[in-house]
């Protein structure tokens, strides 16, 4: 009864109504070029579809929110949901986070990661979390999710109080009529409140949150939102000119999201945005990077 009541509280926290699209007035930063960046998306390609959300992780208070109830496929982000079950396992006496596991037929798949690319057969479970955080490891996602299983995150999922976000399927290089269209779904206020809930240590235990925060700060793509940050790709793992980063990111063709927590001398805020359109030319592509990237000089504004 008290995981349920708890069940409850998150969502209503989830679902509380916003205040205004922009921060507070006087000098504090309102997020003004990212809805202009967004908006000029929006009247570039009407079939365009955008979400966004920053929360400040020590207040509460929501401080950009742009359709941000709305699901739309944010491709790797999903799995951090994997991330935290795993994590969560590790509490558990019958669970062996340094156990072997081996790669097996049909669990590759091409892109992401690095563990295709090794000689290892066999790498242990921490070790193959650690790669989906650093390079979001396909391979070592599938892996994990024949050991974890699907239905057993979305357990988890839906324990958390998300509804609208969900790891839907393992990662495919082709998608048939019988799977699952994509890989997963998020909304960015969900998004935005699990990055601070994690921050806080409030996913599962301060113990497992903080493990699932290690892997992510091993996170090697800054090219979308975090591209604005001025961080080392390779190594940003501790403050760096009072910055302090987590995030992961999501990108698939007619796709690219992300979502994080960020640190500066003054606040932390938790965020998430999501772009699905149409692409059709790289000049496409570049204008919702861009846009992703105007989002994040506003973030760093807020933060320092």
């Amino acid at each position: 009864m008290v995981e349920i009541e708890q069940t409850r509280e998150r969502r209503s926290r989830i679902r509380t109504p916003r205040v205004a699209k922009h921060a507070g007035a006087g000098e504090e930063p309102n997020f003004t070029s990212t809805f202009a960046a967004l908006g000029k998306l929006r009247l570039a390609d009407r079939s365009m579809r955008v979400s966004a959300s920053a929360v400040d992780i020590n207040s509460g208070r929501t401080v950009l929110s742009i359709d941000d109830r709305v699901a739309l496929p944010t491709a790797s982000i999903g799995k951090i949901l994997l991330l935290i079950e795993v994590s969560a396992r590790f509490e558990d006496s019958d669970f062996a986070p340094y156990g072997i596991l081996d790669k097996v037929p049909g669990a590759s798949v091409g892109a992401a990661g690095l563990w295709q690319h090794l000689q290892a057969p066999s790498l242990p479970v921490a070790d193959l979390a650690a790669l989906v955080g650093a390079t979001s490891d396909n391979l070592a996602t599938n892996i994990l999710l024949r050991l974890i299983g699907l239905d057993a995150v979305r357990a988890r999922t839906e324990s958390l109080g998300l509804t609208k976000t969900a790891l839907l399927d393992l990662v495919r290089d082709t998608r048939g009529p019988d799977d699952a269209p994509q890989l997963s779904v998020g909304s960015a206020v969900e998004l935005s409140w699990l990055f601070g809930a994690l921050a806080r240590g409030e996913i599962v235990n301060s113990i497992a949150s903080q493990r699932v925060l290690g892997w992510l700060s091993l996170n090697t793509d800054l090219s979308l939102v975090s591209s604005a940050f001025g961080l080392d790709p390779l190594a940003h793992r501790g403050a760096d000119h009072n910055t302090l980063l987590v995030n992961k990111t999501g990108i698939d063709r007619g796709v690219r999201a992300e979502a994080g927590a960020l640190r500066g001398n003054k606040r932390a805020v938790a965020y998430a945005a999501s772009i699905q359109f149409d692409d059709k030319s790289m000049h496409a592509r570049l204008q919702v990077i861009e846009a992703l990237r105007t989002f994040g000089l506003d973030l760093m504004e807020y933060v320092h």
